[in-house]
């Protein structure tokens, strides 16, 4: 009868790891602050104009400033821009041109 073979035992074994690379700081970019400023003048040509939209059907003054500026709640800025023809800004009409003002975030 032969006795099976014996697993090698590893449980003494120790392992170090040494460098010769030196270690160097990292560079602190902590108080690195950045501006841009342009000298460009702003004109007539430049500035953001106004733009107007006629009022379709099942459209709300919401959906509209969603789709002009991105965010829903801007529905106010364009209610205001129409006061003269607007009321209430839950009773816009097919057909109604609105001015949507240029926002400057």
């Amino acid at each position: 009868m032969t006795t099976p073979d014996k697993k090698a035992d590893f449980s003494d074994v120790q392992s170090n790891v040494d460098s010769t690379e030196q270690v160097t700081k990292r560079a602190d970019f902590s108080d690195v602050q950045s501006s841009v400023s342009s000298t460009e003048e702003i004109t007539a040509s430049t500035a953001p104009t106004d733009q107007t939209y006629t009022v379709e059907k099942g459209d709300t003054l919401s959906h509209i400033a969603k789709q002009f500026y991105g965010k829903a709640n801007k529905w106010n800025t364009i209610f205001e821009a129409n006061r003269d023809q607007l009321d209430d800004p839950d009773k816009i009409k097919p057909g109604q041109v609105l001015k949507i003002p240029a926002i400057n975030d």
